[in-house]
């Protein structure tokens, strides 16, 4: 025993870092030991929880000591500390602890040292075994299982070592090499030698006679179960979901092609997964069908949504139902038939005639990992993310697992279907899970319902003594969102769609209700979730902006309430500016805020707001093609030249040339001279002048900038001076790209008013031709024309 410890305390000391050291404790206080779990009496445990007592020093796994209280621990002496260190076991360095205790058969992993003031001990992990070890003083503890004393089942050398080696099944703990059978239900539980519990039954084909004896079960079919976490399969072997994955249930490689799929999600909880929808595929029928059973149920059909009644549809080689507990698939293959249900919580794959049959997924071949039946159905491995969660100090597992064994009782010990799974699969989810929504009903009620489809004896009002609610289907026809689930408002009454966990942590981590604003440039808005709003009592249709008018709306889909305003409903944004920034700000409040009425509810006054930079001004320079243009032109007598010039000062002294830069809001003066014409008896009169992005004076795209001998009313960069007559001073004109000018009727042009443009005077005559620009105007004269361009 002596060279043991040393080997142990040496190896402990001489590790380096952290793992090498021991921890000190004096306080109430839970430890992770998942790198070495141990497995205690048929129990494995990851948590430790160590506690001081007025009267003891008690380690115990499945919470902190409760006198009288129910659970997994070892008593101990008082002590006022505990150093605590776990280390990985050296090889070969437990043979003489192996010759004290040779009914531990399988091989040592690792180990934990506890060291108290008055005495020291190890706790050894071999797998699905354990043991204990008591190093310098002869303090044997009481072992508890279930808040009852055990001994034992091999203790050595003067209460030194002892074997913490067991099965245990439904609360009832085994000895390795104890063998269990029940006539009722054709079981037989085995605990091994090496402490792993065997589970004997009769076949996914078979049933019990009640006598212990098994017989062909095919006119009834076999079962799988999924419900919250939980699988059980065909062959009544159990397990659980711990991510939020797509899993095959069920695939039938010969034959038609026949699958089922779950996609399981969180809740309430972060690191608990919930069955959350089903889905069928078959190909092989009268064509490919693909058909989604999901939540409130919904149901889709080649993912169009189907309307279903109580009457019975067919289509596609499939039969689909709805009732108040559920919707029902039905498939008659060509040897065997299957129905899938599906309650929003529970989902059972019933098979007919399917002896022989290679059946795979999670409910088909128990031999297969849960990593070998999850599907990717999105690409991404991002649904097997793993998440911890605060433990629910209110969940009492000694509690849950008292009513989760209800299914050993009457009326339930008639049925014929192995209770033992379901019961596990029942204790540990609500070990783990808050009792919401009706969940400890929904395990009895699928084991109720496996009953009446695998064996003729199926439990008879067993209701009333398991206080559960009628038959119903959860959350029967509502509409949650991706992000939500259904569940109940009140215990056993109105439900509501509220927030997964993982979704809404992002918000209750920042104590925020929804997402930041959005800014655009003549928009602003801001989103909150509908289900945190309800999660604090607070109606979203109560809520407004500054302006009592601008309420939030709901996305019916998403369930998100969205609050926005832009830039011609402001809705009583406050507006402000700080140098080149422009700031808008509003509020989400509940209406009687504004009002200053009295409310009994919970106030609202979110305030928001979006920062707008105004952009640098830029200067941005072009240059004219070219700035002076002559036209020669000859009209009946009159012989004479046309010149269109540009200038950059009012005095017409410099002339815009092919290599000056013109400036944004630079003005530019253009002047339209006629040379052999007696002004005496003609004059120019500017008609209109246009931009366009095209070199072509016709083109379809026009900005007027003069217009009927006016500048356009609606661009004020533009004024006209001088038109029809000598001008006192030069005028403005701002051009850009191609620049015609045309002049046209009367020989003064009046642009007072609307009502007192000019029109054609009857003296000066118009005729159609290709380009029409310049008109010139006198007694008896035919017009004529031009077209300019620079």
């Amino acid at each position: 025993m002596l060279r043991l410890l040393l080997l142990f305390l040496s190896a402990a000391m001489l590790l380096p870092g952290a793992a090498g050291q021991f921890k000190v404790f004096t306080n109430n206080t839970e430890v992770d030991i998942s790198s070495c779990p141990i497995t205690y009496f048929g129990q494995k445990y990851e948590q430790l929880y160590l506690n001081f007592t007025s009267e003891n020093f008690v380690l115990c796994f499945t919470g902190f000591y409760e006198p009288q209280g129910r659970g997994d621990c070892l008593v101990m002496p008082q002590t006022d500390n505990a150093q605590f260190l776990l280390q990985s076991m050296p090889a070969g360095s437990d043979q003489d602890f192996l010759q004290n205790l040779p009914s531990i058969k399988n091989t040592g992993e690792c180990y934990m040292t506890f060291l108290i003031s008055a005495y020291t001990f190890l706790l050894l992990n071999y797998g699905s075994q354990s043991a204990f070890m008591n190093v310098d003083q002869p303090v044997f503890p009481d072992f508890l299982v279930d808040g009852n004393k055990v001994f034992p089942p091999s203790v050595a050398n003067q209460q030194t070592y002892a074997d913490l080696s067991g099965c245990r099944s439904s609360g009832v703990l085994f000895r390795p090499g104890d063998v269990s059978s029940d006539p009722i239900t054709c079981r037989t539980l085995t605990c091994s030698q090496s402490a792993v519990l065997q589970n004997t039954s009769y076949g996914p084909t078979e049933r019990c006679q009640g006598n212990g004896v098994c017989s062909s079960a095919s006119s009834l079919g076999s079962v799988c179960t999924v419900t919250g976490p939980a699988v059980v399969d065909f062959q009544g072997q159990q397990n659980s979901v711990k991510d939020r994955c797509w899993y095959s249930l069920l695939r039938i490689p010969s034959g038609p092609d026949f699958q089922v799929l779950a996609h399981f999600q969180e809740r309430r909880r972060k690191d608990v997964s919930f069955l959350d929808g089903v889905t069928l595929r078959l190909n092989g029928f009268t064509s490919a069908v693909d058909i989604q059973l999901k939540q409130g149920g919904r149901v889709l059909l080649n993912g169009s949504p189907l309307t279903l009644s109580g009457s019975v549809q067919t289509g596609h080689g499939v039969k689909l139902s709805k009732d108040q507990t559920g919707v029902t698939v039905q498939a008659s293959l060509s040897n065997f038939s299957a129905s899938v249900f599906f309650d929003g919580s529970t989902a059972q794959i019933h098979l007919k005639g399917s002896n022989g049959l290679p059946l795979q997924g999670l409910c088909g071949n128990a031999s297969r990992s849960l990593s070998e039946e999850r599907l990717s159905e999105d690409g991404s491995t991002s649904c097997e993310a793993q998440y911890t969660d605060a433990t629910d100090t209110t969940t009492s597992c000694t509690k849950m697992a008292e009513r989760c064994s209800l299914l050993k009782e009457a009326p339930f010990s008639s049925c014929g279907v192995d209770p033992e799974p379901y019961m596990a699969a029942c204790t540990d989810t609500l070990c783990r899970y808050p009792d919401l929504d009706g969940l400890s009903c929904r395990f009895l009620e699928a084991y109720a319902r496996a009953c009446s489809l695998q064996s003729s004896a199926a439990p008879e009002d067993w209701r009333s003594k398991a206080q559960c609610s009628p038959p119903g289907a959860v959350c029967q026809d509502r509409t949650c969102s991706d992000h939500e689930f259904c569940g109940e408002k009140t215990a056993g009454g109105e439900t509501r769609c509220f927030c997964r966990a993982i979704f809404a942590s992002k918000y209750r981590q920042t104590i925020s209700l929804g997402d930041p604003p959005v800014c655009r440039q003549s928009s602003t808005s801001l989103s909150l979730v509908g289900c945190l709003l309800e999660d604090k009592g607070i109606d979203y249709s109560v809520l407004q902006l500054n302006d009592p008018t601008c309420r939030g709306q709901m996305d019916q889909q998403t369930h998100m309430v969205t609050f926005s305003f832009n830039s011609t409903d402001l809705c009583g944004t406050e507006v402000t500016t700080n140098n080149s920034q422009t700031i808008y700000k509003n509020t989400i409040m509940t209406q009687n805020l504004s009002s200053g009425g009295i409310t009994r509810q919970d106030q609202v006054y979110i305030g928001f707001s979006c920062v707008e930079t105004q952009p640098d001004i830029q200067t941005v320079a072009f240059r004219i093609k070219d700035s002076s243009v002559v036209q020669f032109i000859s009209s009946g007598p009159w012989n004479y030249s046309l010149t269109m010039n540009a200038y950059t000062d009012a005095h017409r002294t410099q002339a815009v040339a092919s290599n000056t830069e013109v400036r944004l809001n630079q003005k530019i003066w253009v002047e339209l001279d006629a040379d052999g014409l007696d002004e005496s008896l003609v004059a120019v009169v500017m008609d209109s002048c246009w931009a366009t992005d095209q070199e072509s004076a016709s083109a379809s795209r026009k900005h007027y900038l003069i217009e009927n001998g006016c500048p356009n009313p609606d661009d004020q960069t533009v004024s006209v001076e001088a038109n029809g007559r000598e001008p006192p001073t030069p005028s403005p004109s701002t051009c850009s790209s191609s620049l015609g000018a045309q002049l046209r009727s009367t020989c003064t042009a009046n642009c007072s008013s609307a009502s007192n443009r000019r029109t054609p005077a009857s003296r000066c005559s118009f005729s159609e031709s290709h380009s029409t620009s310049a008109w010139f105007c006198r007694p008896g004269f035919s017009a004529g024309e031009r077209n300019m361009e620079i």
